[in-house]
């Protein structure tokens, strides 16, 4: 059934990129900025049905060889954690979840040169890749939040940046942590480390003379994350939309340049 869907939506994937060059070309902006639209869903669809088909699976670290490295490229093991958070996340984090469930190194200076190659990429060839990734945007200035990387496949909403984002979003990823411990049942040592890390900073996840327990950190998340989803909620669709309005295709991806940059660029 997943190989079925994942055929059927990379058909539509094509077919929607062959109908949003033709706009562009015919000058339809509005018919582009649409299909773009059913484009991103498309493309996270596929994103949700390749890991239904092959979900991530927890790699010991005590069972790695010494200097073992993945095989997988840098920028796909940086999609693999993101997969994992579901929300945007800065370099260390990035790091900390990999060392925690995949094997190989991966370090954040990696990460560098990472978003700018992948904008060049797409600037280059647009979606001829199934996923790049890009940049978080300031719900206030749209402008990218440096520190943060996202999947461009993922909602525009959800790249958003609001003032309560960064709390919403670190309540998220510690679900989806606790979830996926609770779901491989006997975590490395680094993995009940990095549940710690999140429990500590989340009242109620556990007492501090305790190790975190899954269940105990995605409930103590959960309780105050319905204190804080429905505003920042509203934030990020406010965002949204006049991100879909004001910024062109590359920039609702990587975000729109900041004030200071373009006065110093105009000319004297």
């Amino acid at each position: 059934m997943a190989d079925k869907m994942i055929d059927e939506l990379e058909v539509r994937i094509a077919d929607l990129r062959s109908r949003v060059r033709r706009a562009l070309a015919d000058g339809d902006r509005a018919a582009a900025i649409d299909l773009r639209a059913q484009l991103r869903e498309a493309e996270y669809a596929w994103d949700v049905a390749l890991q239904e088909l092959a979900p991530i699976q927890p790699v010991r670290a005590t069972s790695a060889l010494p200097g073992a490295t993945s095989l997988l490229p840098v920028r796909e093991q940086v999609h693999q954690v993101l997969t994992l958070l579901t929300v945007a996340s800065a370099p260390k984090m990035i790091v900390a979840v990999h060392e925690a469930f995949f094997s190989g190194d991966l370090v954040a200076t990696q990460l560098t040169s990472l978003r700018r190659d992948e904008r060049n990429s797409f600037e280059t060839s647009p979606h001829a890749r199934p996923y790049y990734l890009c940049n978080a945007l300031t719900a206030d200035r749209l402008t990218p939040v440096r520190a943060l990387v996202a999947v461009s496949s993922w909602p525009l909403d959800r790249r958003m940046i609001g003032p309560l984002s960064a709390r919403v979003d670190f309540l998220t990823a510690a679900i989806r942590i606790g979830e996926h411990l609770d779901r491989i049942g006997d975590p490395s040592p680094q993995a009940r480390r990095l549940l710690w890390r999140f429990a500590s900073n989340i009242p109620g996840a556990a007492s501090p003379f305790e190790a975190a327990e899954p269940t105990s950190v995605i409930s103590a998340a959960r309780a105050e994350l319905e204190v804080h989803d429905s505003e920042d909620r509203r934030h990020r669709e406010a965002a949204g939309q006049r991100a879909r309005k004001q910024l062109g295709e590359v920039e609702q991806l990587f975000g729109a340049q900041p004030m200071g940059i373009l006065r110093s660029a105009s000319p004297q």
